[in-house]
């Protein structure tokens, strides 16, 4: 006999991308609305989630609730009919729980597959007809499923369906409170189980909107009842990617081993055996460029930059995805994925102005303080930038998916009232610390380059070196980009852990063996190639993202094309900062620790 009250969130379409909050549509209204109070996580993803007239008791069941009655104008029939074309779909939450379609699948006995919310209308013809017309779906059976508490006459809910049918209700006589539907009346037992004769929406037309509720005890312990909705059908998939990006680690770790025991080990024992100068003169490979190796390179202040914001970006990643496995971030707590890896970027500032002046003492610079400004500013600004265009283009269609200004204002302050500072702290006490010493001391004049071979050019070098780091994660992309895009739920932090591993030693081998080669040729200019090679896997994966554009996603409007584009593009150019920093700091280990073990005389 508690009450129950039903919220209702975003319309949301997978076709245009671009929610709406749902008393945007002419939809029977509460005597007063009442926006419910959010985290920053769910501003910027769009909810608005706001009470509604639907209110019923628990356990017991209604029939045919009359909620109000609504006759549509030639503006409200239009803004029916476009969300109807549009492909929208009302979401509704019950005590936390997101409001689902059951949809039968044939493949399986049982199964089901829950679809998010239900569509506000549908197209049809009628017989004999050859125009389409637009049906709304003004009934609802809403299904509350409930777990009994054994010991006590408590029970709670645990699952919250809805089958929505078009109905064009009849009534006899004059319109009033009390009036009694003749097509679902609950004393004539008449129920809605059919669109047989549905609702159109058309200028001057009367809309009555009605529900049903119904009970079902459920065995769903309460404790349990999110499982349904993050039932992953394609666990085979995951799997076969794993093993899949395990054989490319698998060689790419055998090739490190095999130039770091055979080569190496030979290469320094003979080096270290040469005592005669004539002898020493006739040697190639890496040991010649050793006074050059650690020479600073063209731009080094961007590549200290660059480096402190990959640095940033892979602890915030890390983080994120530790407190995800651990289960802090179920979907249950709307936006808190989108919250935690914000304030989690911010925090993460320490690191990145730490490590960005580490390695500007090591190239001899002397003004900090603009490398550390830099750092604190350059990345930020060139995503809140793309950011704040995409948010204008929003602003423009009217969608609740626009950040409001409030928000973006928050936004700001966060970066310059915490992240910036900390970016500050980082860099002085990298600045106390004493300089990292080079293994090999750098000579006066740059040794000339030769002649390298069509395979060592930089390009082409550059763009082999993304293709397999790119290839380890692609599988789990397409699931992850399936789940923004589509309005799915993504609950699977397990493989991604492993995945995201997998990319770490996948980025750091490979740049590992193409910095082998390229030094064995007498190319020492490792500093940017080395951030690069790996990097250049975010092309691949803007590519890709482009790729699944045209053969996944129906999506028409050039706006919502504009939108997907705009956040690939600040997803691929953070790809591209994590994956090279990791290249970088790979290939710096690697050559400090062969030009330290061999003698120069």
């Amino acid at each position: 006999g508690d009450p129950l009250y039903v919220k209702v969130n975003k319309l949301t379409s997978t076709k245009t991308q671009l929610p709406f909050s749902y008393y945007s549509l002419p939809y029977c209204q509460p005597e007063r609305i009442v926006d419910n109070a959010e985290n920053l996580g769910e501003v910027l993803r769009g909810d608005r989630i706001e009470n509604s007239p639907y209110e019923f008791k628990m356990r017991e069941p209604r029939m045919c609730n009359i909620v109000c009655r609504k006759v549509l104008d030639k503006k409200t029939a239009k803004a029916f009919k476009e969300k109807i074309d549009d492909e929208y779909r009302v979401n509704m939450i019950l005590d936390n729980l997101p409001l689902v379609v059951p949809v039968r699948r044939f493949d399986q006995e049982n199964g089901a597959v829950y679809q998010h919310g239900f569509h506000v209308g549908l197209k049809g013809r009628y017989a004999g007809s050859k125009e389409e017309k637009q049906f709304i779906n003004n009934h609802l059976t809403f299904t509350v499923k409930y777990h009994k508490d054994p010991h006590a006459d408590s029970a709670r809910i645990v699952g919250f369906e809805v089958k929505p049918f078009s109905v064009k209700h009849e009534y006899k006589g004059e319109w009033s409170e009390k009036t009694r539907l003749t097509t679902c009346d609950p004393q004539a037992k008449r129920a809605v189980t059919s669109s047989e004769s549905p609702q159109e929406v058309e200028e001057t037309r009367e809309i009555i909107f009605t529900y049903d509720v119904e009970f079902q005890e459920s065995d769903v312990k309460w404790a349990y009842r999110w499982d349904t909705y993050l039932l992953m059908a394609d666990d085979q998939i995951h799997w076969f990617s794993i093993v899949n990006s395990l054989m490319t680690v698998l060689f790419l770790s055998g090739m490190v081993a095999m130039i770091m025991l055979r080569t190496l080990y030979r290469d320094i024992s003979k080096y270290n055996q040469l005592e005669t100068q004539e002898e020493a003169q006739e040697e190639t490979g890496w040991k010649l460029v050793h006074g050059d190796v650690f020479r600073a390179p063209a731009n080094s202040d961007l590549l200290c930059v660059y480096v402190g914001t990959g640095v940033q970006f892979f602890g915030m990643i890390l983080v994120t995805m530790i407190f995800a496995l651990l289960g802090f971030l179920s979907p249950s707590n709307r936006g808190g994925l989108m919250t935690a890896m914000l304030l989690l970027w911010v925090f993460m500032g320490l690191f990145a102005g730490y490590s960005s002046v580490r390695l500007y003492k090591l190239f001899k610079g002397t003004e900090w303080k603009k490398i550390t400004l830099k750092t604190a500013f350059m990345f930020p600004a060139t995503i809140f930038s793309i950011f704040f265009v995409l948010n204008a283009l929003i602003w423009g269609q009217k969608s609740s998916g626009a950040v409001p200004f409030g928000t973006m204002i928050a936004l700001v302050l966060l970066w310059f009232g915490i992240s910036v500072p900390l970016v500050f702290i980082g860099s002085h006490i990298g600045i106390q610390k004493p300089t990292i010493q080079d293994p090999v001391k750098t000579s006066k004049i740059p040794r000339q380059i030769p002649e390298q071979a069509w395979y060592m050019n930089p390009t082409f070098s550059i763009l082999i070196g993304g293709i397999l780091p790119f290839g380890a994660v692609f599988i789990e992309l397409f699931f992850i980009l399936t789940s923004i895009w589509l309005h799915q739920f993504y609950y699977i932090f397990g493989f991604l852990f492993i995945v995201f591993v997998i990319l770490i030693v996948t980025c750091a081998e490979i740049t590992i063996v193409l910095c082998y080669f390229q030094l064995c040729s007498e190319d020492y200019r490792w500093w940017w190639r080395s951030y690069l090679t790996s990097g250049s896997s975010a092309l691949y994966l803007f590519l890709y993202a482009a790729f699944y554009f045209f053969t996944k996603l129906d999506i028409t409007k050039p706006v919502s094309g504009v939108l997907y584009f705009g956040y690939m593009l600040i997803v691929s150019y953070s790809f591209f900062v994590l994956t090279g920093t990791i290249g970088f700091y790979a290939c710096f280990r690697f050559t400090r620790l062969i030009y330290s073990s061999v003698k120069i005389e």
